[in-house]
């Protein structure tokens, strides 16, 4: 057995699961487990009372290191005497070490052997992020428990990529260690290693021949399938030394702990709990309950009948539904007080039955009830409908290969968003591309984009997808206020969405109020998000793109190819877009990579660099007006030059169709002399 700064004891071991019981102790209080840790991230648990939460058995809390680096800082916890009476709680702090929230950041980031540089969303400065760093900040804070920084990268990264980031969270993890120095605090270090077996061993082995207090499965709950999450976490966890904790992070549901424990999984957190109540929903014995039911506003039924929590004892169904339709942060307080209460229920629960000898029965008792869905008062499925019609004017419902479904012109035989899910190319290609949501909290001037090509609404529902997601971290949340966005979509023939929107099923993204809004009338304001509205322009582009109710800030360009559609992307549509931009900042995004459609946007004024690879392409494109050169936007994008002109020079499709054999000598002096081959 090796030491530990924990004292760990292994209480009880389920027969015929891998689940167990233990205790250790913390600088700050005893532990039981298997134990779940309320998110804090800002040193408070959202529209929760620490008092609520000792109430309801909160034993661990757990903060961010990334988040509290920037605000408030390392020297405010130096000067108070840590998070602990910094914010009045008496119990353990376990601090991640903001490696997942570096991951998140992937446009704003680079990674090294040094660490993670990246921007602060605060203030812009620039910082690295070290191991070192991150442990001295966690000490700064006072944490119980540090997790040591580890390279996250998605669970269905290739094994490339996956190798690495195990390799480079290994050294990083022997420089956590050093850095922890004398220091009583207990670490734990992150098994990575996506979802190749082989090399979470490797992670799992290698970590665990260094003196860590305790270890995480990290990587997981990041793309891959549920399947594929728990088969993972119990390959994982098996390799783990048996007389240390093992701590799953940022899972999940109540059905999903459950069955990390019978996989022998001792802690856990996630932001569920509270940000599901934020939403009106809850969990509950008789199943997962969403409050904004209408079935529920009469009620006079307890929350949960259960449950003994302070919510459940004074209010009722009906109150709680008339909260959450209003918004009201009260509905929020008392939906994640329950939840919470609901969350530690569960955890004593299975330890008693760890205890008892009967885990396996719990937890086929349990599972049958966590995966249900308001047994009270189930959603009846209407009876079968007659088939629905999978075409509508020009357009028909295209299957892919895939499983995937798009919307096909008939008459062209284009695709809409042929190689790759619709929504998943719209985030990729327009609203991650343009780091939309770095854009809504940088200025205090409303946001305009222009949805050129609304189509099936993709790539509008994917960026008010996104300012939904911003809005509800809150209006003056870790990344400042949130500024009002305004799209705009142009559209010449509404069939396209016509259609999608009678096949639900198919089109998931389009279940929102928007899109009904604009094929009602034209226009859709969001009543949960003051600053959020959408408009149409109908109407043939060119001719409507003068009379466009304000200028853009970033384009969203999704016509139908040239090659089918070459008014689309001549010079002309090209120079009034960039006359349209008013001489402001504005980006413009677009999937093709074709070298005609390039040299068309610099013959407009625009300068072009590479975008990011989308379905078979290797290359999309970026574009920008002059005003918007140098900004921290585009000194990330890599411009077209002296090779893209050479290439260009060879190529026998180089000038627009538009232009006559006479006006090519011209056009081609034009392009070589665009200020940005200079």
């Amino acid at each position: 057995m090796t030491s530990s700064r924990l004292h760990f004891r292994l209480d009880a071991q389920a027969p015929d699961s891998g689940a167990r019981a233990a205790t250790f102790r913390t600088l700050h209080n005893e532990v039981q487990t298997p134990l779940f840790m309320p998110v804090g991230t800002q040193a408070t648990v959202k529209a929760q009372l620490t008092r609520t939460l000792e109430e309801a058995g909160t034993q661990i809390l757990l903060a961010n290191t990334y988040h509290l680096l920037l605000r408030p800082g390392a020297d405010v916890f130096r000067r108070t005497g840590g998070i602990h009476g910094f914010m009045s709680w008496d119990r353990s702090v376990l601090t991640d070490s903001g490696g997942f929230q570096i991951f998140s950041l992937p446009h704003s980031r680079s990674m090294s052997e040094a660490g993670a540089v990246f921007q602060s969303y605060l203030d812009g400065q620039t910082i690295l992020l070290s191991p070192e760093l991150s442990i001295e900040t966690q000490i700064a804070i006072g944490s119980d428990i540090m997790m040591a920084l580890d390279q996250c990268i998605a669970s269905t990264a290739e094994e490339a990529a996956a190798r690495a980031a195990v390799e480079i969270t290994q050294r990083w993890a022997a420089r956590s260690l050093a850095a922890r120095g004398d220091s009583p605090q207990s670490i734990f270090a992150i098994v990575q290693g996506a979802l190749f077996p082989e090399l979470r061993r490797e992670s799992a082995l290698s970590l665990g021949e260094m003196p860590f207090d305790g270890f995480a499965i990290g990587g997981l709950a990041v793309g891959e399938s549920k399947s594929e999450r728990e088969d993972l976490c119990e390959f994982t966890a098996q390799l783990l030394p048996a007389d240390k904790p093992r701590y799953l992070m940022g899972v999940g549901t109540p059905l999903d702990l459950l069955e990390a424990v019978h996989r022998g999984v001792d802690m856990f957190d996630c932001i569920m709990p509270t940000q599901l109540a934020q939403r009106g929903a809850a969990f509950t014995s008789s199943g997962f309950l969403q409050m904004r039911r209408s079935v529920y506003k009469f009620s006079r039924e307890k929350l949960d009948a259960a449950c003994a929590c302070p919510t459940c004892a004074r209010y009722s169904r009906a109150y709680l539904h008339h909260l959450t339709k209003t918004s009201e942060t009260l509905g929020w307080q008392l939906l994640g007080k329950h939840n919470i209460h609901f969350y530690h229920q569960l955890m004593r629960e299975i330890r008693a039955s760890i205890l008892a000898g009967r885990f396996v029965d719990f937890y086929r008792e349990k599972r049958a009830v966590l995966q249900e869905s308001d047994r009270d008062n189930p959603v009846r499925k209407p009876p079968p409908a007659r088939q629905k019609s999978r075409s509508l004017g020009s357009y028909e419902v295209h299957i892919a290969h895939e499983g995937f479904a798009s919307i096909r012109q008939v008459t062209s035989g284009e695709i809409m968003h042929m190689r790759t899910p619709p929504m998943e190319e719209a985030r990729s290609l327009y609203v991650e591309q343009s780091r939309l949501a770095e854009r809504l909290s940088s200025s205090a001037d409303p946001l305009t984009i222009w949805d050129v090509g609304l189509g099936a609404a993709a790539n509008a529902m994917a960026a008010i997808e996104c300012y939904e997601a911003r809005a509800k971290i809150g209006p003056m949340g870790p990344l400042g206020p949130i500024r009002p966005m305004r799209l705009i979509s142009f559209e010449n023939d509404l069939d396209s969405l016509r259609l999608a929107l009678r096949h639900l099923d198919k089109f998931h993204y389009l279940r929102h109020g928007g899109p009904v809004g604009i094929v009602a009338n034209g226009e859709w304001q969001s009543k949960l998000c003051a600053g959020l509205s959408w408009s149409l322009v109908p109407g043939d582009f060119l001719e409507t793109v003068a009379r466009a109710p304000s200028p853009p800030d970033l384009i969203f360009y999704d016509m139908f190819s040239g090659r089918t559609h070459g008014e689309q992307w001549t010079i002309e549509t090209f120079r009034r877009l960039f006359a349209a931009c008013a001489g402001r900042a504005a980006e413009l995004f677009t999937y093709t990579h074709s070298t005609a459609a390039r040299a068309a946007l610099l013959a407009a004024g625009f300068f072009v660099a590479k975008g990011r690879s989308a379905g078979a392409k290797e290359e999309t494109t970026i574009a920008f007006t002059p005003a918007a050169l140098g900004s921290p936007t585009t000194r990330c994008y890599e411009l077209l030059a002296s090779e893209w002109i050479g290439r260009w020079n060879r190529s026998q499709a180089k000038f627009p169709a538009e232009l006559s054999t006479e006006q090519q000598p011209a056009f081609a002096d034009q392009i070589r002399q665009h200020q940005q081959f200079r």
